[in-house]
């Protein structure tokens, strides 16, 4: 297994780990539980997202296709036909 990634907190991790599993990629999440530790320990790098090496390929693309996505706005919507 790699760590591809390390998120800046548990929700960015659960949201990454949630866009690999909608591509059948299996993801674990590491240092969760050490987020409530903080104080101490350091507070950066402590949670990572670690795949299997045939998906770290494909998981690096997908987390980067995510984080370099931009965000719709409503000007960006279609107006619902009647």
């Amino acid at each position: 297994m790699q760590c591809i990634y390390r998120p800046a907190d548990m929700a960015e991790a659960t949201l990454l780990a949630g866009v690999l599993a909608d591509h059948h990629i299996r993801c674990h999440v590491s240092g969760g539980y050490l987020q409530g530790a903080i104080g101490d320990l350091p507070v950066h790098d402590l949670l990572g997202l670690w795949v299997a090496d045939e998906d770290s390929s494909r998981s690096l693309e997908l987390i980067h296709a995510y984080l370099s996505a931009s965000p719709v706005g409503d000007d960006d919507l279609e107006a619902p036909r009647s």
